[in-house]
């Protein structure tokens, strides 16, 4: 049997294994009646992503939610920024994104928004989770929710992002980017080719139909990307989009048919904003040195917080910081929402290549060069507590950070070791200025871990 993994970031779990509708509807009953007691009755708004159990996911939702006396709004399949951003512009009291992310097919998951339209930051996701065993009060036949569907998130999401201030829209247009999207069978096949086509792209689609059948790994790394590398050549295009099943992360395949890396989305969106709204950026521990280089290009300063996007948007909020995200492609502008949003950052992208007039691979050319190497260390609960006690040991003479397990900065590298909040697994990043030496510090940790 799976672990369902009960966090800040959600609850998520094997459907049919740990995750199946009692579960769902004791989570989700509960979180109605947090929100209910800290913000008043009213409405929850709900979205899904493409998964094959989204929708028992959501009938089980639906009928927790109306049952303590809430009303529900159903958006359908639609990416997690748009639900994200249908709670911020609504009088809804919180709202429920059904999507587990990046996870295999099997996986499937709650993430909890909070009334701002951002999920629940960690103390209100702690002060939730402790009172989920609570008896649940479920009200009578007087006081049951409503039911209502609304159509219209994805479009309002569109516009909003046209809205952007400094987005060039006819600039954009007059470019006429052939682009090759890849959105792996999830929400973002409902989404992102209307942006594109509004931005004037000749669009390319492979692997957007919703089906939650995804046609390769869920997780938009380099070597999952192989089909839409070999369809940007294929198609002489400008470059290729992909998204994760729920649209908040964004990978980028260069002309030249080249994956450049989820590190570099963040990274073009930087170069993009900064020179019309100065200000300090936001990224989280684990976020390449790129941004330190770039930032100081503009001369502003960056934060770094703790992975997961709250911890950045929050600060971003703290700062009044003009663009920020995470290193594994979630680029957050708060012109929009202060949420990790793929479709965001194609724009973004597009609006810099529009005004460089560069293609791509040439502004990729002038960055600078570091190396990932990512790894990941499958343990059991107990042997992992034990990994976890030797770490300190492991970074001896590094510059520590312990704000989000432990990160060691040393000369032009780091490392960072930390326990997912999302699988029942130990993460370790290095980043350096060769590939041999990011794989090598990365292989060495692993076997200390492990001894």
């Amino acid at each position: 049997m799976s672990k369902l993994m009960a966090s800040v970031s959600g609850v998520r779990g094997i459907f049919g294994d740990t995750l199946n509708p009692a579960v769902v509807m004791k989570y989700s009953a509960s979180f109605g009646l947090y929100q209910k007691k800290n913000h008043g009755k009213g409405k929850i708004i709900v979205g899904r992503d493409s998964r094959t159990t989204g929708i028992a996911m959501l009938n089980a939702i639906v009928s927790s939610l109306l049952s303590v006396g809430l009303d529900v709004v159903d958006l359908g399949i639609v990416a997690t920024p748009t639900v994200l951003l249908a709670v911020e512009e609504s009088d809804a009291i919180g709202g429920i994104a059904i999507t587990a992310s990046h996870n295999p097919p099997q996986w499937n998951a709650m993430k909890f928004v909070d009334a701002d339209g951002m999920f629940l930051a960690p103390p209100k996701a702690a002060e939730f989770l402790q009172q989920v065993d609570q008896d649940i009060a479920w009200v009578d036949w007087q006081e049951i929710g409503s039911l209502y569907q609304d159509q219209d998130a994805i479009q309002r999401h569109i516009d909003k992002i046209l809205a952007i201030p400094y987005l060039n829209l006819e600039l954009i247009r007059a470019r006429k980017f052939r682009i090759v999207l890849d959105s792996v069978n999830g929400a973002g096949g409902l989404i992102s080719p209307k942006l594109l086509e509004a931005l004037g792209c000749e669009v390319i689609n492979i692997n957007d139909a919703p089906t939650g059948i995804f046609a390769h790994p869920a997780e938009p790394l380099n070597h999952n990307l192989l089909q839409l590398e070999e369809a940007v050549q294929r198609h002489q295009a400008d470059l290729g989009f992909a998204t994760d099943p729920d649209v908040d992360r964004l990978s980028i395949v260069s002309d030249r048919g080249q994956c450049i890396g989820e590190e570099l989305s963040i990274v073009l969106s930087q170069l993009f904003v900064l020179p019309k709204s100065k200000g300090d950026i936001v990224v989280n521990l684990s976020t390449s040195m790129l941004s330190d280089d770039i930032a100081a290009q503009f001369g502003v300063k960056v934060h770094r917080t703790k992975v997961g996007e709250i911890n950045v948007g929050k600060k971003m909020q703290e700062l009044h910081s003009p663009i920020g995200g995470e290193g594994n492609g979630g680029i957050i502008c708060p012109e929009v929402h202060y949420t990790r949003d793929a479709p965001v950052g194609m724009a973004l992208v597009l609006g810099l290549l529009a005004e460089t007039g560069k293609a791509l691979s040439d502004i990729v050319d002038e960055l600078p060069k570091y190396y990932f190497a990512k790894d990941k260390v499958d343990l059991d609960s107990a042997k992992m507590e034990s990994a976890m006690a030797r770490v300190p040991e492991i970074l001896k003479g590094y510059q520590i950070d312990d704000q989000d397990g432990i990160k060691g900065v040393g000369d032009k590298h780091w490392i960072h070791i930390r326990k997912s909040g999302t699988e029942p697994i130990i993460r370790v990043y290095v980043e350096s200025d060769s590939p041999e030496r990011s794989n090598e510090i990365c292989k060495n940790t692993i076997a200390k871990l492990m001894a």
